[in-house]
C-alpha cells in the first residue's frame, strides 16, 4: 500500500533487501496487473520449485505449484487437500475477478464466488480440523491463513489462507529479479510513457496544497486521508473512519548471512517463502498474542529467502533474509530474541551466519511510510466486518465525502497485497463521475 515496494542496502554494500513487500502472487495473478506490459520495461519474476516450505519438528510441508505434488505430500490428507482446493484452482480466473473488488456487487461467477465462501467464512482453526486429519495439512493451511494478521479462530481467517494457496497453485509465488524495486520502476516507466508525471520529494499536508484538478486519488491509510482532508471532512464522517481499526505491526528483520540457511530438512531450500510457526495448535498461540498486547513466545515468522533463486541480490556466496513476525500495533519494545528463536529452532546454527541485521521496529516502518500505522503493512484490520466495510460500507467506497477526491489505498477493496486492483477501481469510479 502507499509505496511499500522497494529496495535498499539496508545491511552490507552488496546485499539488496526489500525494504517493504517481498513476495508478489497477486502482481502475477490480479486482472490489472494481468493487462499490463510490464515485461517491456525491466520486470523479470522469479520462480522458485517450490512457492512455500512450512517445517514442522518432523521436516517441512511444501506448497508446490502443482496442486497434485502438494497435495501428494500430505499423506492420508492427500484426497482432501484435492477435493478442498482444487475447484476453486480450477475457477481462480473467475474467482479473483469477483474478490478482488468490494464485495457488494453482483458476481460475474457466482457459482465459483458460492463454493468459495462456503470454505472461507469459517474460522481457519475450524476448517483445518474439519478438513483435514494430518498436522501436516492443517499446518499449511493455517500458516497460509495467518497472513490474515488475525487469531485464527476469527471467521473469515479461512479466506486468506485459501485465497494465498490458489494463487500459489495457479501462478506461483514469484517475485521481482533484482529486488522489489524493480516492480516499482517497470510501473513508473509505463506510466510515465502514457504520459504520467512523478514528483518526488513533494510533500503534502492538505489537500489544498494540491492544483485544482478533475480528480485527486489518495493511496493514503484512513488516518492519512482523514489528516489530509481536515475541516472539509464533515465531522460524522471523520468520526465513522476513526473507528477503522488497524491491524497488527511488524516486527522485520533484513539479515546479510556468510552462506545459504541451513535449514533442519534441506527441502526448505527449495522455496522463495517459508513459514515457521509449527502446528495449527502453536500458530493458534502465536496469532492470538499481537491481540492481547504481547508477543508469542514462539511467534509466526514469516520468512523470503530471494537470493537463493536470484544472485543478483548477493555479492558472491552470501544471501540475504527478510522476515517479520505479528506484534501488537505500535509495539515499542523488542522481538528479535523471538523471531531468532524460530529460526534456530528450524534452522540450528542459523546465528553463525548471520553477518549483519539490519531492524525495523513499527515505529521505523511508520517513519519510512507514514501508511504504515504503528507497523501496519496490511492498511488496516482484517476482520469480516472491515473487509465487507473497507473503510465504510458502499458499492463504491473509494468515494468520499469531497467533490473529485479518491480513497485507493489497501484501506480500500480488496485490501493488503500489490495487485494495483484499488487504484484501478477508484480510477474507474473517478471516470464514471466525471462522465
Amino acid at each position: 500500500m502507499g509505496g511499500a515496494l522497494g529496495s535498499e542496502a539496508l545491511t552490507l554494500p552488496g546485499f539488496v533487501h526489500d525494504v517493504g513487500s517481498a513476495i508478489h502472487p497477486l502482481g502475477v495473478a490480479s486482472p490489472f496487473m494481468r493487462s499490463l506490459p510490464l515485461a517491456r520495461f525491466g520486470l523479470e519474476w522469479v520462480q522458485p520449485p517450490a512457492a512455500l516450505a512450512h517445517p514442522l519438528e518432523d521436516g517441512a510441508v511444501l506448497m508446490y505449484r502443482s496442486l497434485e505434488e502438494t497435495a501428494a505430500g500430505l499423506g492420508a490428507d492427500e484426497g482432501a487437500y484435492l477435493r478442498l482446493m482444487r475447484p476453486l484452482v480450477d475457477g481462480w480466473h473467475g474467482l479473483l475477478d469477483d474478490t478482488l473488488r468490494p464485495l457488494l456487487h453482483v458476481p460475474a461467477h457466482p457459482v465459483t464466488l458460492a463454493r468459495f465462501g462456503l470454505r472461507a467464512l469459517p474460522g481457519v482453526s475450524t476448517l483445518a480440523r474439519a478438513a483435514f486429519r494430518t498436522p501436516q495439512a492443517r499446518a499449511l493451511l493455517a500458516g497460509l491463513a495467518a497472513h490474515s494478521g488475525l487469531p485464527l479462530s476469527v471467521p473469515g481467517t479461512s479466506a486468506f489462507g485459501l485465497m494465498l494457496g490458489v494463487t500459489g497453485h495457479a501462478v506461483g509465488w514469484p517475485f521481482p529479479r533484482g529486488g522489489a524495486q524493480s516492480f516499482a520502476d517497470a510501473l513508473a516507466g509505463l506510466f510515465t510513457e502514457l504520459g504520467g508525471e512523478i514528483r518526488l520529494n513533494a510533500p503534502v499536508t492538505d489537500l489544498r496544497d494540491l492544483p485544482d484538478v478533475d480528480a485527486v486519488l489518495l493511496d493514503t491509510s484512513v488516518p492519512g486521508f482523514v489528516r489530509l482532508a481536515g475541516d472539509a471532512l464533515p465531522g460524522a464522517v471523520a468520526a465513522k473512519l476513526a473507528r477503522f481499526r488497524p491491524g497488527p505491526g511488524a516486527f522485520k528483520v533484513d539479515y546479510a548471512l556468510s552462506g545459504p540457511v541451513p535449514w533442519r530438512d534441506p527441502r526448505t531450500a527449495l522455496a522463495g517463502t517459508v513459514h515457521l510457526g509449527g502446528t495449527l495448535e502453536e500458530l493458534e498461540l502465536a496469532e492470538r498474542a499481537p491481540h492481547e498486547g504481547r508477543v508469542a513466545a514462539r511467534p509466526y515468522v514469516l520468512v523470503a529467502q530471494q537470493s537463493l533463486f536470484d544472485r543478483t541480490r548477493v555479492p558472491g556466496a552470501g544471501e540475504t533474509l527478510w522476515a517479520y513476525v505479528h506484534v501488537p500495533n505500535g509495539f515499542e519494545g523488542d522481538a528479535l530474541a523471538e523471531l531468532e528463536g524460530q529460526l534456530e529452532r528450524f534452522a540450528p546454527g542459523f546465528a553463525s551466519r548471520v553477518l549483519a541485521r539490519h531492524v525495523s521496529t513499527p515505529a521505523a516502518l511508520q517513519g519510512w511510510n507514514p501508511n504504515l500505522r504503528g507497523g501496519d503493512v496490511g492498511g488496516g484490520a482484517n476482520t469480516l466486518w472491515q473487509v465487507l466495510a473497507r473503510p465504510v460500507l458502499s458499492a463504491v467506497p473509494y468515494r468520499t465525502p469531497l467533490r473529485g477526491v479518491y480513497l485507493c489505498s489497501a484501506s480500500t477493496p480488496p485490501g493488503g497485497g500489490v495487485h494495483g486492483m484499488a487504484g484501478f477501481l477508484a480510477a474507474r469510479a473517478a471516470m464514471h463521475d466525471r462522465r
